[in-house]
């Protein structure tokens, strides 16, 4: 059930998707226009044949010969008019949805979003909202433009025949019920099941690929393939049944339209004179209603668009609510006021914290201090809470009692991303240079500065040999090691000039014959400039190199 916070954010992001009054106004008056011209130009066509007919003065043809002209390329202007004004006002306001968007994944990153598979997230700042624009492009004008088209024809040929206008707004209301009616019911609930099974065949398509190699060396590429192609069949049949709604509805206009033409010509037949006379005004009466059903046929397609827009809108609420969890930082980076402090002295007492959703403390009451230059392991097992500890470090996680850097507590930093560096498990490498994935931590640095920095790491030689800084590293580090992706990662945050370093758990994607190498490599090149190492691993890190260690257990360090 949905609740009703979700209900009012839901609200929120539907107004935020809808451009103002003032910039869909254009198009929307260009749409009815568009409307207008089509009954217009049928109206008048039918009326021009039967008169014409009656071999008349070809002056008394000219007028009508002059509309079907104008309102044939009125039609084609206004809808060009109309699809450029309302996609240039869809499109501008959805650049701002966006940034809205991505303002509030920001914050939530990274811990905020482990609930969430990469393709349900790929799903909704994509998928989900792209769909948001068809509120306005594809609900909202439809029904408006269809619904003034409607009423101003009746209206018109109610001057024609009360009795033809009264029984087309019957059969305009019957066909609006019937077809909404076959859309809701029939494509309804494969409407509602699509977007999940959409984000369903996202996840097992990018599971397949970025994991091919793994599958195909341990066999498992065949049921990995087959499980995308399941989740397409399913993806298949329901998009199959929306489609035989879409069917039913179209079937549906097309009777009406036929019946409501029905009842025109019995209606109208009455105003023809035994000597012909009354003959273009029938016309106009039994031909009208197929250009006015053309119009309001676009009010079911915008009833089923309305159900995939609320979808999408229900999706991105579900996953950035307005509402930060109690569990994530609130400042988000943003400054506070507060410089960064000269005296880097690391100290916590009595910290407890806790990841988004959990119910119970990853830490709890957590003392440790960290002087100036000096290096700390904090080893345990798996689960002990490291790497909560890591992420309360660089304030990914909020955190319960003191936090201070210099004796300034950590909330009331400006920006404590700027004194405490991460290394984290799983450095993420984008598809680029090696050169490119080390400027974005200090875009000045020259290729001088950059290759010092890589000999500091080890990683000198290695990229020497694959051609220099513009050697490239694939998706996600798909052409380096484990081992080297940690050096690159320590080569940013050295770049950076972090004053405080915290390395979670270096060697966690390297074997146990190189993990000692690596170790010693990383922390000997963070220690080189006396900046204030945290290691936290559950490998033994030699003597030499550190001048205390702690264990985790169970959240707590001892």
């Amino acid at each position: 059930m949905t609740s009703t916070a979700d209900v009012r954010e839901r609200r929120r992001i539907l107004r935020r998707a809808l451009p103002r009054f003032r910039q869909v106004l254009p198009g929307m008056l260009s749409g009815i226009a568009m409307g207008l011209a089509i009954v217009a130009l049928l109206a008048t066509s039918a009326w021009l044949i039967v008169r014409a007919a009656e071999q008349p003065p070809v002056l008394f043809l000219t007028m009508a010969a002059v509309g079907v002209r104008a309102f044939a390329l009125a039609r084609a202007v206004f809808r060009y008019l109309e699809r450029l004004y309302s996609h240039d006002a869809v499109f501008r306001q959805l650049a701002s949805l966006r940034t809205d968007v991505l303002r509030r994944l920001i914050p939530r990153a990274p811990a905020g979003l482990t609930d969430r598979s990469r393709g349900s997230l790929l799903t909704a700042v994509v998928t989900d909202v792209d769909e948001l624009q068809n509120l306005s492009l594809r609900v909202v004008q439809p029904i408006v433009v269809a619904v003034t088209v409607a009423v101003l024809s009746v209206a018109g040929i109610a001057l024609l025949s009360p009795t033809a206008a009264v029984v087309l707004a019957i059969t305009l209301v019957l066909c609006g019920i019937g077809a909404t009616w076959a859309t809701s019911t029939v494509a309804g609930a494969s409407e509602r099941s699509l977007a999940p099974k959409r984000e369903e065949l996202a996840s097992a398509i990018l599971d397949y690929v970025q994991g091919f190699p793994v599958l195909v060396h341990y066999g498992a590429e065949a049921a990995a393939r087959e499980r995308v192609r399941m989740a397409d069949a399913r993806l298949t049949r329901t998009a199959l049944r929306r489609a035989s709604g879409f069917g039913l509805s179209a079937a549906i206009i097309a009777l009406l339209t036929g019946l409501a033409v029905v009842g025109a010509i019995s209606v109208g037949s009455t105003l023809v004179m035994p000597d012909g006379t009354g003959g273009p005004v029938f016309a106009v009466i039994a031909l009208t209603p197929l250009a006015i059903f053309e119009v309001i046929g676009t009010i079911p397609v915008a009833v089923n668009h309305w159900r995939a827009v609320r979808s999408s809108a229900d999706r991105l609420a579900a996953t950035l609510p307005e509402e930060l969890p109690v569990e994530i930082p609130r400042e988000g980076g943003a400054p506070t006021g507060t410089s960064a402090p000269t005296d880097t002295r690391l100290t916590l007492q009595g910290v407890s914290a806790r990841w988004p959703g959990a119910e119970e403390n990853a830490l709890t009451d957590v003392d440790l201090v960290v002087e100036p230059g000096e290096s700390v392991l904090i080893e345990g097992s798996s689960g002990s809470g490291k790497s909560t500890l890591a992420n309360v470090l660089v304030r990914f996680l909020e955190y319960g009692g003191s936090y201070r850097i210099g004796g300034v507590e950590a909330r009331s930093l400006g920006d404590v991303h700027a004194t405490v560096g991460l290394c984290e498990q799983h450095p993420y490498l984008f598809d680029d240079s090696v050169r490119q994935n080390l400027l974005f931590a200090r875009d000045t640095a020259t290729d001088e500065e950059l290759l010092v920095i890589l000999d500091q790491v080890g990683l000198g030689d290695w990229v020497a040999a694959r051609g220099g800084l513009d050697a490239r590293v694939g998706e996600r580090g798909a052409l380096v090691s484990g081992g080297q992706a940690q050096r690159l990662s320590l080569a940013r945050a050295l770049l950076r000039d972090f004053p405080i370093l915290v390395l979670d758990e270096p060697t966690a994607n390297v074997d146990a014959a190189r993990a000692g190498v690596l170790l010693r490599d990383l922390i000997t090149a963070a220690t080189s400039t006396g900046r204030s190492i945290i290691v936290i691993s559950h490998d033994d890190v030699p003597a030499p190199l550190i001048d205390r260690r702690f264990s985790m257990r169970e959240g707590t360090l001892v």
